[in-house]
């Protein structure tokens, strides 16, 4: 068996993907020991506290060790993954890892160049300067793709830690058909389904294109636990009732469960915690006649300038912010606490913020003041899709200036929201609903929410921030204003 050499031996060490995040969780790893890998290869996805990224490997090897199991949350610097460059046999696999390594072909490299540097060389923040400019990352061959599926598969099988069965190195004809049979689910759903102990090929799945989500596990495991129901007596009439009553169904037999604060859901929670014991919050409300804005919603899903875009009152509430922000400018601002300074911005970044299956998460859009209706109707939307998707990038929740954030969507009236870090104002829109109100000297039904603008009152004062929540409540009023104010 080849001994690896110290001067043959990468550690990938894990990045800083966004820009100061100082850890993340390894939520699955691509490969295993034993395995081939060159560079660009995506070889595990991580979630850091803003999202979810696949980490490419900078450089041409075999695996020879995954440092942590997936679910371990990892210091930022810290090596997750030691790769032979000079390739070569593995050293410490199990028996059954080593087999399938060691018919996989190794890379091709003179001896005269195994000391020098493989690609690019892993940095805290990136992943370093590419050796060429011009170098393309590796196309994948369609026996290769084939053979990684399968070995991902196998792995699941296995659990954490465990090798791939030879099988997975097996010829791209006979490996398709399982690659073709694995379950369609997100990595979040997996990796709950994976906590649970549920076999995604046995879940029935409702998402769009046989998708499995998250209610699909619960409801696997729902199933799963429910008692049998009692046999219906021969005459009709009803079974008898159990002598005792039946414990509360959970999932794991347990009353309680303790779950790790970790990713998304602690940042947000330092985040929150900062924001509100740094800046002094003032809340204000507003309750406003919508109707007019509902109307002008359902004529704009006519427009055949607004084809195939998402139109909703959201986008109507983010265009009356910009409206009022551009008439009230100093609101958009930050405190900057090192230099005692107020930072005027003369753009503005629009936060979203989007409930995900990782937590709440902010991204924002980039330059929406500058953005006329169907641009804004285009950036909500690939925000909103990216986002439930999991997809949103660190950079896409940088930068904000001010946020929205539509707590009807869940049929609450309106709530106090705490500002996201950095920002000067966050407007909550609570539900429209049907209610009677004074029209034109009499009661009508009439569409009618309340909002609801938390700012900081180091930088707005009471006026300013009474007068954006004015004029965001008159534009949706009366939305000809979007006109007459533009």
């Amino acid at each position: 068996m080849t001994t690896m050499t110290e001067a043959s031996v990468r550690e990938f060490r894990m990045p800083d993907v966004g820009e100061g995040l100082t850890e993340a969780e390894i939520l699955k790893w691509y490969v295993q020991p034993g395995d081939t890998v060159t560079d660009g290869q995506v070889v595990c996805e991580v979630e850091t506290a803003k999202a979810a990224v696949e980490l490419p490997i900078p450089y041409d090897g075999v695996v020879r060790e995954l440092r942590f199991p997936e679910g371990t949350t990892v210091d930022v610097g810290t090596p997750i993954i030691a790769v032979d460059v000079a390739g070569g046999a593995p050293a410490e696999v199990p028996a059954q890892a080593a087999a399938p390594a060691a018919q996989a072909p190794a890379p091709a490299a003179d001896k005269d160049e195994d000391d020098k540097p493989q690609g690019r060389q892993p940095v805290l923040v990136g992943y370093g300067v590419s050796a060429s400019s011009t170098k393309r990352r590796p196309r994948k061959s369609p026996d290769a793709t084939a053979a990684q599926a399968a070995t991902a598969i196998q792995t699941e099988l296995n659990g954490h830690g465990a090798a791939p069965a030879p099988a997975a190195t097996a010829p791209a004809a006979p490996a398709a058909p399982v690659a073709e049979a694995r379950p369609l689910a997100k990595p979040p759903v997996r990796k709950l389904a994976k906590d649970l102990g549920v076999d995604l090929s046995t879940v029935v799945p409702s998402g769009p294109d046989g998708v499995i989500t998250r209610e699909d596990v619960h409801a696997a495991v729902a199933a799963a636990t429910a008692p049998p129901r009692p046999a219906e007596p021969e005459t009709g009439t009803p079974a008898a009732a159990p002598a005792a009553p039946a414990a509360p169904v959970t999932f794991d037999g347990a009353r309680e469960t303790r779950v790790p604060v970790k990713g998304v859901r602690k940042a947000t929670a330092a985040a929150m915690v900062g924001s509100a014991f740094t800046a002094p919050h003032v809340t204000e409300f507003v309750t406003v006649d919508v109707t007019r804005t509902m109307r002008l919603v359902e004529e704009l899903k006519q427009d055949k300038d607004m084809q195939g875009l998402r139109v909703n009152p959201l986008l109507l509430i983010a265009k009356a912010l910009l409206v009022a922000i551009r008439r009230n400018p100093e609101i958009n601002a930050s405190w900057d606490e090192a230099n005692q300074e107020i930072v005027q911005k003369h753009y503005v970044n629009l936060g979203i913020a989007a409930a995900t299956p990782r937590g709440l998460i902010v991204p924002n859009i980039k330059d929406a003041h500058a953005k006329t209706l169907p641009e804004l109707a285009e950036a909500l939307g690939d925000l909103v899709a990216t986002a439930r998707e999991g997809k949103t990038s660190p950079a896409a929740m940088q930068g904000g200036t001010v946020t929205i954030t539509n707590v009807g969507v869940f049929g609450v009236d309106t709530g106090t929201p705490i500002l996201n870090p950095g920002e000067s104002a966050i407007l909550a829109v609570g539900a429209i609903k049907l209610q009677p109100w004074v029209h034109k000297g009499k009661v009508k039904p009439r569409q009618v929410t309340t909002l609801a603008l938390s700012f900081d009152h180091r930088l707005v004062d009471g006026e300013l921030g009474s007068k954006v929540l004015a004029d965001v409540a008159a534009v949706l009023e009366q939305p000809k204003r979007l006109i007459t104010w533009a």
